[in-house]
């Protein structure tokens, strides 16, 4: 057997004709910032896809096809000390290990404007990721909340936490 996949959920949310859907994805795209990304190439190029993923309540990752670019947004950047989807996050945006004496300082690194074009500016954003009172996972409802996908949002966390 492998190594437990950390514990989290995982979906991407992708436009079908116009209507934006959001799906599970497997628990695998926890671990591997390679597989995910994969799971986001493969969807509909049309609108901006993205993916989200949650891991532990402790951090988020959002990362968005641009064009043939990807957009990435880490909420924690002293997640990549425990995680490795955090330190490949880290690594593939071309950040320097935290130093020990940072790691006290919670903040994210990435794109902040990577919903800019649905209305959620850099300003929005950096509002709701500097709240220290909330989890990671609210954080997520805020944003999706304001994208306007709440209620898809909700629905396909419920399924990919079943799958677990």
């Amino acid at each position: 057997m492998g190594q437990v996949a950390q514990r989290g959920f995982a979906v991407a949310a992708f436009r079908d004709g116009g209507v934006w859907r959001i799906e599970p994805l497997p628990p695998a795209v926890l671990d591997d910032l390679g597989v995910l990304l994969q799971a986001l190439r493969s969807q509909s190029p049309e609108g901006g896809a993205f993916v989200v993923a949650s891991v532990d309540d402790e951090f988020f990752l959002i990362a968005r096809q641009d064009g043939p670019r990807i957009a990435l947004l880490l909420s924690d950047i002293t997640a990549a000390v425990a995680y490795p989807l955090a330190e490949q996050v880290l690594v593939r945006l071309g950040e320097e290990p935290l130093e020990d004496d940072e790691l006290d300082e919670v903040w994210p690194i990435g794109d902040l404007d990577l919903f800019a074009d649905l209305d959620l500016g850099e300003d929005e954003m950096e509002q709701i990721l500097d709240d220290i009172d909330a989890y990671p996972d609210e954080m997520l409802e805020e944003i999706l909340d304001r994208l306007g996908l709440a209620d898809e949002y909700a629905r396909a966390i419920e399924s990919a936490r079943a799958v677990r």
